[in-house]
Order: C-alpha cells, then sequence, then structure tokens
C-alpha cells in the first residue's frame, strides 16, 4: 500500500433508503466512513468538518441524495499508532453530478 488519492461520488439516497428520520445524518457519516474504508482498505477513516457540515446543511432528515468526497490515504505520523495508514475524506464541490466517474488524482 502506499500514498494515494482518489475522488468518488458516493450515492447516500440508496444507502439510507428505510431509514429512520432522526437517524439520517448519523447513518450517512457511517456510511461515508464505510464507503471510505472500503475503497481505500484502511480500517481508521477520518471525516472533514467541510464534510460533515454539508452532511448536516439541511438538517437531520434531509440529507443530500449524493456527495462527490476526496478520499486520500496518508501515511500515519504516530508511531505508536495499530494501522499505518489513515484515510482523510474531504468534501469537493461540484455543479452537476451528471457524467462523473471515479478518478485519481495527482499530488498537488
Amino acid at each position: 500500500m502506499n500514498v494515494i488519492i482518489r475522488e468518488c461520488t458516493i450515492n447516500l439516497n440508496k444507502r439510507l433508503h428505510k431509514t429512520t428520520f432522526k437517524t439520517k445524518a448519523p447513518k450517512a457519516i457511517k456510511e461515508i466512513k464505510a464507503f471510505a474504508r472500503k475503497m481505500m482498505r484502511t480500517d481508521d477513516v477520518r471525516v472533514d468538518v467541510q464534510l460533515n457540515k454539508f452532511i448536516w446543511s439541511k438538517g437531520v432528515r434531509n440529507v443530500p441524495r449524493r456527495v462527490r468526497v476526496r478520499l486520500h490515504r496518508k501515511r500515519n505520523e504516530d508511531e505508536e499508532a495499530a494501522d499505518q495508514f489513515y484515510t482523510h475524506v474531504t468534501y469537493v464541490k461540484v455543479d452537476s453530478f451528471k457524467e462523473l466517474e471515479t478518478k485519481c488524482v495527482e499530488d498537488e
């Protein structure tokens, strides 16, 4: 494993179908973490503040249907950490979700 950056669209609508109103936003955060864990193969997933604010922007009940995220697998600086890598999930603002695919992003 090495450091990598991917940009993906997560369809929250299908992941939160038939979920109680008061648990939609917390479950959306859990689903984003599960998606990042699966895509990047790391157990330690950290969600950015901007992404958290975007998910909660319309309240606990009305979660956005889709969200574009950037998954950044980083090397853990802490020597005593259980995992060698962790994933940092950030929000990417887009105008439309049409024609978007998962892509690897070059280092900035």
